[in-house]
């Protein structure tokens, strides 16, 4: 009781100043006025509204490296489908009389093609040959100029295929297990369990050895673990999606499973995928030259990087210049994909934007 009379006694004590200085019912309306907005600097501060592939293009084009490694792969894959017409031979037209001919361009003598082997002997004049060989040609007399980007057209061909069957294979595998979870998704995750169990190459040669060795049997012995990455990648994309707010309003709008992941859960998953594709299509290429280096890979008279690179090999000490040329284009290929994979990956990552 006592400290009810003192709340009230303080309460009593409380200065004049401190009542509304206008009641409720008496506010004037000049009271709150609105602050002046300047339209011209409103249209300085707002812009057009920017989708998410122009902000992570524009992102993109900011990396040097990411452009100038999608500019070789530009560049490499035109002269790949475009090389073996200029010289007007065949990857396979053989010439004794033109064997092991050292490389030579009219104007660019002054780079090493002047036609003189390592003996300082110009073969040229000494032969006769009134040709230019670009690259230089092999032992049988056939241009190494057409063969290499023969055999670069073959590598990024087995490479792009075994890249696309992992995009279908690790994208319906992984999407499957994390959107319907539960005892499928158990089931299908112990049988990736397994493959990544098994050395990816000793899979890979088998198969090969079980097969004619071609370009369709390589394709199949890469894809047969290939896709477990993609599908890995994948399911962890579609978990983390799939909790998210937009997904379970549209599904308790009445929105079908194959709506939900085909218009909602991939289309958010695709950046990762991207760079998941950018990443195994140099992997395809090493794979494909170490088989062809190794035996397992293409036979004669195709021609692929890994081929080029092994009979380089064997002639490197008295001709250098048949390795040197698909050994370049080759390390470039795979530079070039690995920078761009990683400039994708920075450019289609909200947390890498300043």
């Amino acid at each position: 009781m006592s400290m009810e009379l003192e709340r009230t006694k303080n309460n009593s004590q409380l200065p004049q100043s401190a009542a509304p200085l206008f009641p409720a019912d008496s506010i004037p309306e000049d009271l709150f006025v609105p602050e002046p907005v300047d339209a011209s600097l409103q249209e300085q501060t707002s812009g057009p509204m920017k989708s998410v592939w122009q902000d992570a293009w524009q992102r993109l084009v900011k990396n040097k490296g990411a452009v100038l490694s999608l500019f070789m792969i530009l560049l490499i894959t035109f002269l790949a489908l475009a090389g073996p017409a200029m010289s007007g031979r065949t990857y396979d037209e053989q010439n004794l009389l033109f064997s092991n001919l050292p490389p030579k361009v009219p104007g660019l003598e002054w780079l090493g093609f002047d036609g003189i082997d390592s003996k300082g002997i110009n073969q040229y004049e000494v032969r006769g040959v009134t040709e230019n060989f670009w690259f230089g040609t092999d032992e049988f007399g056939r241009d190494l100029w057409t063969r290499v980007w023969k055999g670069t057209q073959i590598s990024l061909l087995i490479a792009s295929l075994a890249a696309l069957l992992d995009l279908i294979i690790g994208v319906a595998y992984g999407g499957i297990s994390a959107f319907y979870g539960g005892r499928t998704d158990t089931v299908m995750q112990r049988i990736i369990e397994v493959l990544m169990g098994i050395p990816n190459l000793i899979v890979i040669i088998l198969f090969i050895l079980i097969l004619e060795p071609g370009i369709f049997s390589i394709v199949l012995a890469m894809i047969v673990t290939g896709w477990v990455s993609m599908a890995r990648v994948v399911r962890g994309q579609i978990l983390q999606i799939k909790a998210q707010e937009f997904v379970m309003a549209s599904r308790a709008l009445g929105a079908s499973n194959s709506r939900l992941i085909v218009k909602h859960m991939l289309p958010n998953a695709i950046g990762p995928i991207l760079v998941t594709i950018m990443f195994t299509i140099p992997s395809a290429i090493f794979f494909e030259a170490f088989l062809s280096f190794i035996g397992l890979g293409l036979q004669p008279p195709l021609a692929s990087l890994g081929m080029l690179i092994q009979d380089g090999y064997v002639a490197m000490r008295y001709f250098t210049y048949k390795l040197v040329f698909p050994g370049i284009i080759i390390s470039v290929l795979m530079i070039s994909f690995n920078l761009l994979a990683d400039g994708l990956r920075d450019a289609l990552d909200p947390r890498m934007k300043k």
